[in-house]
């Protein structure tokens, strides 16, 4: 169940482990240390700074002191204490934001017993990822090394799946790690009217439970119904996975009847309702770049070309990389947005898609998605355009927090490169 991975995989992996008489050390599970709470202030001179709100800053100088940025550009007088970055011929971004995926609730896909990310039943609206976070998954290290140090973590497969959140990919606990713990309530729109049905009912079980409740406290709680006021005060919008017209055109309108705040997930043919969608200004999460068209008549490149239309439509939308391999796929989330570069996006409105966009549609922009005094210090230090894959990530803070970029994959790389330069020198 959610909210028990991390016991469970640990007794899968054990009695994985005594099997055929053998005790191995448990693998699934990241070695690297948390960052130590910032100490002292930091500047990082001399790079490039993309600060998505604004103009880049060539030549430019960040400090962020207390895991906020305190002062950028081109003139920054320094404090006492303060230690450097030399930031010489690199760019400093704000952390990329992976606004859907299952990390830290899927492990291995293949193997069951790693596998959290959902509930029994159609209606789970009680449900909250961030509960449920393994904080030691090994693919956190290997994507925040890409500069993914913020990502969306939600519950999948029911009809009413819960509740998702933002997490920082640093930290000791779920606690620690979560920035925004209730970010949007999920929801698998429905294709047939017996579901619809269904999950109309249980929206109006929750208002007559709020008007109960209001007019005698002492009644039992609920915690279904308690977990969908929120988003009958519009205070926690409803993200529904929808991609075909019908779908699109159903949820809008079943939104309206209800008064909610809602988020598109998927809107492959969000295009075809341009003017609905901008009407009530309904923003879509594009699930993935990468795709094949859905429709013989369509052009090969559609879902490539979908950023470009909702862009030149008026529609906010942020990209993920989520959707195909979920938590696996989302380091490459910075080059599924350059796909859409090579789709007429313009490049600072693909980089937008993946920091600043993110941030506002789920809410958090004052905190996080650009560089600005009073945000968050969560940046990385990257040797060259995070867009372009051969682009290192050489240094990340999470408020500040200097993070750790070694991961499973570096190890491996690591490893093997002294193999082969030891068997170079046997054979010389």
């Amino acid at each position: 169940m959610l909210g028990q991975v991390s016991r469970r995989t640990l007794l899968l992996l054990a009695t994985l482990a005594m099997l055929g008489g053998q005790f191995t050390p448990l693998a699934w599970g990241s070695d690297q240390i948390p960052g130590a709470p910032q100490d002292h202030p930091i500047a990082i001179q001399g790079a490039t700074l993309h600060t998505v709100a604004g103009e880049t800053i060539e030549a430019g100088t960040i400090l962020f002191e207390n895991g906020k940025i305190t002062a950028l550009g081109r003139q920054v007088r320094l404090p006492e204490g303060c230690r450097t970055i030399d930031g010489r011929g690199k760019h400093v971004y704000p952390s990329l934001i992976e606004s859907y995926s299952d990390i830290g609730l899927v492990e291995v896909n293949s193997v069951r017993g790693s596998l959290d990310q959902r509930e029994t039943g159609e209606l789970n609206p009680a449900v909250r990822a961030a509960a449920a976070f393994n904080p030691d998954s090994e693919l956190i290290p290997v994507n925040r090394a890409n500069g993914i140090l913020l990502a969306v973590t939600a519950p999948q497969g029911s009809l009413l799946a819960g509740r998702s959140a933002l997490m920082m990919l640093d930290g000791w606990t779920w606690e620690d790690m979560t920035l925004q713990p209730d970010v949007g309530m999920h929801v698998n729109w429905p294709r047939s009217a017996d579901r619809l049905d269904h999950l109309q009912e249980i929206f109006d079980q929750a208002r007559r439970y709020r008007h109960q409740r209001e007019a005698d406290s002492s009644l039992p709680r609920d915690l279904n119904l308690d977990a969908l006021l929120p988003v009958l005060d519009r205070e926690m919008p409803l993200i529904a996975s929808a991609r075909r017209y019908e779908e699109i055109t159903s949820v809008v309108s079943f939104a309206l009847r209800n008064d909610l705040r809602l988020i598109l997930l998927g809107g492959y043919d969000a295009p075809l309702c341009a003017e609905l969608l901008r009407k009530y200004d309904i923003p879509v999460i594009i699930s993935g770049v990468y795709r094949l068209p859905s429709r013989r008549h369509e052009p090969y490149d559609a879902g490539y070309a979908l950023p470009k239309q909702l862009l030149d439509a008026g529609i906010r939308f942020c990209i993920s990389a989520g959707g195909r391999f979920g938590a696996s796929g989302i380091r490459n989330l910075p080059y599924t947005a350059a796909a859409a570069v090579g789709c007429g996006l313009p490049q600072e409105e693909a980089l937008r898609s993946i920091t600043l966009s993110p941030a506002e549609i789920l809410g958090v922009a004052d905190r996080v998605g650009s560089l600005e005094p009073g945000k968050d210090a969560t940046l990385f230090v990257a040797s060259g355009n995070i867009l372009e894959t051969p682009t290192q990530v050489i240094h990340a803070f999470i408020q500040g927090r200097r993070v750790d970029l070694s991961s499973k994959h570096t190890e491996l790389y690591r490893k093997y490169s002294t193999k082969y330069r030891r068997l170079a020198k046997e054979q010389e």
